[in-house]
Formats: structure tokens, C-alpha cells, sequence
């Protein structure tokens, strides 16, 4: 899989820009706030339908305009896509011509795997962080996981609302049975896709890290969950059904799942050191890619973002030796030199790219 053109307009700083990209190494270097990540981030959108980085689409739009536009045209081994994105009052997705109805039907178009120096937050800060590595991977894979999660939000939202009403208005606690039932059934179903690629990150990053590491570390994953049986969940939601009208929200579900790592039996995220949540953030992302692949069959686009200056040279050689055959998007604050890959060098200056030699 491979992507071979992106035009962007209004996006960002970028007033209206077409690129040409190469199968392999395609670099994209040049001072900060210049806008090498807005092009990984046009790149992720048209995978993942929303930023990395923004939290509302409207931030992604050039300031004085009413609305952007992002095209990418991609290559399967087996077909030609385009994927068309509008912004403005309200998003516009097109596959391949046609305007879908539900941002699902977008997932699984264009896999992409990125690496940018906040990944190190996935372990290093909360729960959330981890949660939303894995609802970004397992999205791109079974789109119909999206879905369920939307649902569950969704379900979550109005429970919390409906405690809220039981502690201010006195309504019946009886009616908390109907969302706790259709709680639980979209948690187990989110729980088993957690859980099935869980199973496959611990069996892959275990030989990764231990290469990485030159077999000095042992790299362990424990999932925490509290929803993989759904009539304990339920007895866990009457349980907490008094504290949760106290709090005004619900305590326990999916969305506070969790899983932590261990070097050498050692909780990572409290003993270990920078190099080891690095290294361990190295081989997680890896275990992602081969994952993918496995998964679809074809590689996964990389998408580095500022991401090979956090590795020593070491790290580096390692991470270049497991991309081979691969699309891979770098950006950079300079240029650099990769041995035996054929890389298109481009340089990005005040919302423009210019070059595309080699």
C-alpha cells in the first residue's frame, strides 16, 4: 500500500499544495511551525476521518477561510483508492467518488501507522493515552469497533445524564437497569476486540523488544479490564449504582480500561527509565505495524513525525531495518541520509513544498 498524491487546500497554513510521493522513502524537512506535520496530519485524517492533534475540525481550516479540502490517491496490491475530505460547517467524505453516510465506511481505506515524539505520553501518562492507542489500531483493522464505541459514549453520556437527574430531580433508579443492560452488551463487545489484540501485541513485541535490546530485556503486557463478563459487570454497576448518583457519572466500564507494561518484572511506568520508555514506545509501535500487516495483508503507510531525532543511532538502524518494502513519510528539522533507501527529498517553507529530488 502506497500513497502516490496529496492535494491540500486551505489546510492549515497551506493555501493550496499537490504533492507527488514515492513508494518508499518520501522526507519532508525544514524549520519548526513551517508545516511539515500538517501534511502527516492531512495524511492521518483521510485514514483515521479526524486529527491527531486537533480536537475540533475547524482548527485544521486556514485562518480566513470558510472551509479546506484534502485529497489523497493511494495504491493497494490489488486496486487504485481516493479518498476526498471537506471541511467546513460540517464534514464531507468521499471514497473513491462516492459521499459516505458513516465515518466507518472510511476506515480501513488507508492504513497508517504513525510515530511522533508525544507517543511517549501512551505510556508514560494516563489511561486514557493507552486507551486511545488501541481504539486507533483496532478502528483502522474492524471498523465496526468504532462503531460499538460510538454507541457505548453514547449510552455512557446518557446514564451519566440520567444520575444526575436521579440525584436533582429524584427520578426512579429503576430506569438505570435499561442503560446498565445496553452498557453492558456494547462493553463485552469492545472488551473481546481489546482483549483478541492484546493477545496479538504480546505476541508479537516480545521477540521485538528482545531484538531492540539485544536480549537484555524482557518485555511483559498485562491488560486491566473489569468487563470481559458481562453479568459481572452488571452486579459491578448495581455495586457502584449509589456512588455513582453521588458522583454524577459512571465509575466503572470500558472507558476505564487500561494495560500495563513490565521490563524485566518491573513496572515500566514506575521504575523504568527514559531510554526504557523509549525503547519500549519503539517496540509497541513495531508490534502495531506487523500487526497491521498481518491483518491486511499489506504494509501499513508509516507516517514519522519528528520521530527519528528521539532515537539514538542504534534505535534508529534497528527501527530501518524493520520498514523495509514499506511507505514511509518522514518529517524533519533536516535532512538526512539513509543508507541503500531510494528517498524523495522535499523541503517545506512557510505553508509551500519545494523540490522532490532525490
Amino acid at each position: 500500500m502506497w500513497i502516490s498524491r496529496v492535494k491540500i487546500k486551505n489546510f492549515r497554513n497551506y493555501e493550496e499544495q499537490e504533492i507527488e510521493l514515492k513508494p518508499n522513502v518520501n522526507v519532508f524537512y525544514g524549520e519548526n511551525a513551517q508545516g511539515k506535520t500538517n501534511i502527516i496530519e492531512a495524511i492521518f485524517l483521510c485514514s483515521m476521518g479526524k486529527s491527531f492533534r486537533a480536537k475540533q475540525d475547524k482548527e485544521m481550516i486556514k485562518i480566513d477561510s470558510q472551509n479546506a479540502v484534502v485529497e489523497i490517491e493511494f495504491q493497494k496490491k490489488d486496486r487504485e483508492g481516493k479518498i476526498k475530505i471537506q471541511l467546513g460547517n460540517k464534514k464531507v467524505v468521499y471514497v473513491n467518488g462516492i459521499k459516505i453516510k458513516k465515518l466507518s465506511e472510511l476506515l480501513g481505506n488507508l492504513n497508517v501507522v504513525i510515530f511522533n515524539p508525544d507517543d511517549i505520553n501512551i505510556l508514560k501518562g494516563g489511561p486514557q493515552n493507552r486507551r486511545r492507542f488501541l481504539d486507533i489500531m483496532i478502528s483502522q483493522l474492524k471498523p465496526n469497533y468504532m462503531h460499538t464505541l460510538s454507541l457505548y459514549s453514547k449510552t455512557i453520556e446518557q446514564r451519566n445524564n440520567y444520575l444526575r437527574q436521579i440525584k436533582e430531580e429524584q427520578k426512579s433508579e429503576s430506569m438505570l437497569d435499561i442503560w446498565d443492560e445496553e452498557l453492558s452488551n456494547y462493553a463485552i463487545v469492545i472488551s473481546k476486540y481489546r482483549k483478541e489484540f492484546m493477545e496479538k501485541i504480546k505476541n508479537k513485541i516480545k521477540k521485538i523488544h528482545s531484538e531492540i535490546t539485544d536480549n537484555k530485556e524482557d518485555i511483559e503486557i498485562e491488560y486491566v479490564t473489569e468487563c470481559d463478563d458481562k453479568e459481572k459487570y452488571l452486579s459491578l454497576l448495581k455495586q457502584r449504582r449509589k456512588l455513582d448518583i453521588i458522583k454524577g457519572y459512571t465509575t466503572k466500564g470500558i472507558h476505564r480500561d487500561d494495560f500495563v507494561i513490565y521490563i524485566n518484572k518491573k513496572q515500566l511506568n514506575i521504575y523504568g527509565s527514559q531510554g526504557q520508555h523509549r525503547t519500549a514506545m519503539l517496540s509497541l509501535k513495531l508490534a502495531e505495524v506487523n500487526i497491521v500487516e498481518d491483518e491486511i495483508e499489506e504494509k501499513p503507510i508509516l507516517l514519522l513525525d519528528d520521530f527519528m531525532s528521539e532515537l539514538d543511532q542504534k534505535r534508529r538502524n534497528h527501527f530501518l531495518e524493520k520498514i523495509n518494502d514499506t511507505q514511509v513519510i518522514i518529517t524533519c528539522t533536516d535532512k538526512i541520509d539513509i543508507e541503500n533507501k531510494n528517498i524523495l527529498i522535499y523541503n517545506v517553507k512557510d505553508g509551500k513544498v519545494y523540490g522532490g529530488g532525490i
